[in-house]
């Protein structure tokens, strides 16, 4: 498993059109191969900024590299510089590999 991670330092102030571009956007990764789930997040409140996170989850880091090759990374990122005025500095980038997995005890039943 990898987890590929984007972290967004918005503006206080702009938090609801942030996440107004999230939540409108059209999807493109649902339907692509190796993808597993995604979440935005919403952490904690500094001073001048919020602290998002994209999380995607995905079957391996290969997959996650096709993902950023493919057309529907581009069609889900064409607009991606619109909203530039919400941050403070770019969104950073974190890659993780799963070296480790524990389950609920009922999940790990069923398996």
């Amino acid at each position: 498993m990898f987890i590929a991670m984007n972290r967004f330092q918005v503006c206080r102030g702009e938090e609801a059109a942030f996440e107004a571009v999230w939540l409108g956007r059209d999807v493109h990764i649902d339907r692509v191969p190796g993808f597993v789930a995604f979440h935005l997040l919403r952490g904690p409140e500094r001073e001048d900024h919020t602290l998002y996170s994209s999380h995607t989850i995905w079957a391996s880091r290969t997959a996650f590299e096709d993902w950023t090759r493919s057309e529907a990374f581009r069609a889900a990122h064409r607009d991606a510089g619109s909203g530039k005025r919400l941050y403070l500095g770019h969104p950073q980038f974190e890659g993780f590999e799963s070296i480790q997995e524990v389950l609920p005890a009922a999940a790990a039943a069923a398996e």
